[in-house]
């Protein structure tokens, strides 16, 4: 028997509720927010403030002395004018009265002043207020300006929260929006930290933080406010990688392969040259991670050509040596050939099969590679990151090697079929990583480092040029090719598109070849040709068949040509400073020293700073470090290199020291209670595996 849905019980509102559940919402807000991505309540009240506005006191301008103060006063305006100086300036002048008393407040430079206040609007200004000699009237100059609702009072010594807006939202919407999220649902919040670690931290509870990060009555109790919720951003995203850390050491196994004098000398003996002294003290730190039944979990961070490469071939080989197989998997084709060919020239004189697949690779060759592999023939497979995607079979995969992992994911995993044991993993970034977003981002991986490339590595001589000294550059790029070197020249785009001034790789092809190096054999690369067609060139290069090669940014990473030393890059403003150092390591790789030009039209003091950096530091760890101070994070790494779900609040380079104690704080708390069973962590547990479970690939371990 079925009963009829009762229709008279309605929902309790919560945090997940949408925000039109707010008394009094209008609405027109509702599509605003969502352009903010603020959909719930939750979403409100974890839309924190992006700054605070301390007001002065608020007076009676009838009341105090006729000489200059800070203060704060309400009012309502009678006129606005728009105006410009005898130099040109812009100006915007408001009137407004309080009491018997007029104030005057100018602004210059902000003319779009002009289209948010209005005749008739209550305001609260606040800054240095000035007496004319006459009248009971003041000046103020650049003062702070509050718009009020109608109802709204203003005393003056508040802290206003202040929020990153969108069209039809103002600050005083925003603040009225979040004041009624507080009041009515604050209380809702589940407080996720146990008793112990607020005491422990002398942090407030998430009621109280909540409203004293929106609605704070002094500065201070705002700043723990916000230090509460940094806390514990960094706190749940350290602990989400210390579990997976823990879970990945204590429920999977993989092949144990030792090394010894034996092993070591006939790997060794491939190599035609002697492994320097960083690469011998990497090699360790990674026969060791083999020797253990726990799976190597390890990211190889180097400058561009400090042999990272090497480094993974003597993991393989050590594969091999133990009758298992790995893979190597690279981000293009052109690079994944190549680490085909180097391997093959080592291997020249060995048994060691070793096979390649890519997109252009033939279906009857791909078949045959498929069933070596399966079968236990072939001994190190080489691709594209594209097989991460397959299902592939092998008989014993014992390591993946996973090449300028920026291009594929820190973490993601290959799809082979399981076979009782799992692969090693060791990740490779030409990328340096800046070491707070080493600790923030990448704490569950074992972490080494090349910092110095190989004795015989030339430096490199890196000029900004402007347009003046392009004729001197080619000419200079003229007399090295004569002298048997080869070059290349980097473009920003493929095509010439009408509605820029940017030279594309097409328009330099054509200019080089017919004009500015016409006695030269010039060629040209892009993402747009095919893979048999980049793959014919840079064949072409390498055997110097070309002198020149005019590329955009395909070349970026890995390409090995050792004669190449010259290098212009045009249109440098495009390019960030990780980008434009790869390009670099592109003439770094030979016997000869490097020359690089860069000519770009910086648009304003953060590309310009960009440039000059790039150009006064050869250290890629240096440019790393300082790349992250001028951008971030966020833009340094983004979804696909470290997965993650982006920070709300807490910021990698600002807030370094919470960060050091949430990093020892979750080690202590993983030391005590490995999987976070106990009964009082299960909130701060799910909140853990809610954000980061599915990213990290942390199952619930409770």
């Amino acid at each position: 028997m079925s009963y009829p849905e009762r229709t008279d019980i309605q929902d309790q509102p919560s945090i997940a509720s949408g925000v039109s559940v707010l008394p009094g919402f209008q609405t027109a807000w509702k599509s605003r927010l969502a352009k903010l991505q603020l959909h719930t309540i939750g979403d409100l009240l974890f839309f924190f403030p992006r700054d605070y506005e301390c007001l002065a006191e608020c007076v009676d301008l009838d009341s105090i002395a006729n000489e200059e103060t800070n203060l704060s006063v309400q009012g309502t305006i009678t006129d606005t004018r728009s105006n410009r100086t005898r130099f040109g300036k812009a100006t915007f002048t408001i009137s407004l009265t309080s009491g018997n008393s007029m104030v005057r407040a100018t602004w210059f430079s902000m003319p779009y002043l002009k289209n948010k206040y209005r005749t008739g609007d209550e305001v609260l200004l606040s800054g240095i207020a000035k007496p004319k000699v006459r009248g009971k009237t003041w000046e103020m100059t650049h003062p702070r300006i509050v718009l009020l609702t109608d109802d709204e009072q203003a005393t003056g010594g508040e802290v206003l929260p202040v929020y990153s807006l969108t069209s039809g939202i103002t600050q005083a919407t925003m603040r009225r929006i979040m004041r009624l999220a507080v009041e009515n649902y604050a209380d809702l919040l589940e407080e996720v930290f146990p008793d112990t670690l607020l005491t422990q931290k002398g942090i407030c509870s998430i009621q109280q933080a909540i409203q004293q990060i929106h609605c704070p009555t002094t500065l201070e109790e705002a700043e723990a406010s916000r230090f509460r919720f940094i806390y514990q951003e960094l706190l749940v995203l350290q602990l989400a990688l210390a579990l997976r850390r823990w879970q990945l050491a204590s429920t999977s196994k993989a092949p144990v392969m030792e090394t010894d004098a034996r092993i070591h000398a006939r790997i060794t003996s491939r190599f035609p040259f002697t492994l320097t002294q960083a690469q011998q003290h990497v090699v360790q730190e990674i026969t060791e991670d083999m020797a253990s039944a726990r799976p190597m979990n390890r990211l190889l961070q180097g400058d561009v050509g400090s042999g990272k490469t090497v480094v993974a071939e003597y993991a393989m080989l050590l594969c091999v040596a133990h009758q298992q197989q790995a893979v190597l998997m690279a981000p293009t084709e052109i690079l994944a050939q190549q680490h085909y060919q180097t391997l093959t020239h080592d291997l020249r004189q060995s048994r060691v099969k070793i096979g390649v697949l890519t997109g252009s690779t033939k279906a009857v060759e791909r078949k045959q590679v498929l069933q070596e592999i399966a079968s236990g023939e072939m001994d190190l497979l080489i691709g594209t990151h594209s097989l991460a995607n397959d299902e592939l079979e092998f008989q014993s995969l014992a390591l993946v090697v996973i090449d300028e992992q920026h291009k594929f994911g820190v973490r993601q995993r290959l799809a082979v079929r399981k076979t009782g044991l799992d692969p090693h993993y060791l990740v490779m970034s030409a990328t340096p990583i800046p070491r707070t977003v080493a600790m923030g981002l990448f704490a569950d991986l074992d972490i080494s480092t090349l910092r110095t490339g190989p004795t015989h590595q030339q430096t490199v001589h890196t000029y900004l040029g402007h347009p003046e000294q392009r004729e001197a550059w080619w000419e200079f790029f003229r007399k090295k090719l004569r002298e048997g070197r080869q070059g290349f020249v980097i473009a920003s785009v493929i095509q010439q598109e009408s509605n820029t001034t940017l030279k594309s790789a097409d328009f330099l092809y054509q200019q080089l070849r017919t004009e500015i190096l016409s006695d030269f054999r010039i060629g040209l690369i892009h993402g747009r040709l095919s893979a048999a067609e980049k793959n014919e060139t840079m064949q072409q290069f390498a055997n110097h068949e070309l002198d020149v090669l005019v590329a955009t940014s395909v070349v970026e990473v890995g390409v090995n040509v050792p004669n190449a030393s010259l290098l212009t890059i045009e249109d440098a403003q495009q390019f960030g400073l990780a980008q434009l150092h790869q390009f670099r390591g592109r003439i770094r790789r030979g016997h000869h020293p490097g020359y690089v030009c860069v000519f770009g039209t910086p648009g304003n003091d953060d590309a310009e700073q960009r440039l000059q950096t790039f150009v006064n530091t050869l250290d890629g760890f240096e440019l790393a470090e300082a790349d992250f101070k001028m951008r971030g994070p966020g833009d340094l790494f983004g979804t696909k290199q470290h997965g993650m779900p982006p920070l709300r609040i807490a910021d990698l380079h600002r807030d370094v020291a919470i960060l050091k104690q949430a990093r020892d704080d979750a080690l202590a708390l993983i030391d005590h209670d490995p999987g976070l069973q106990n009964l009082e962590m299960r909130r701060l547990r799910k909140q853990v595996l809610r954000r980061y479970g599915q990213v990290l690939d942390v199952g619930d371990v409770g």
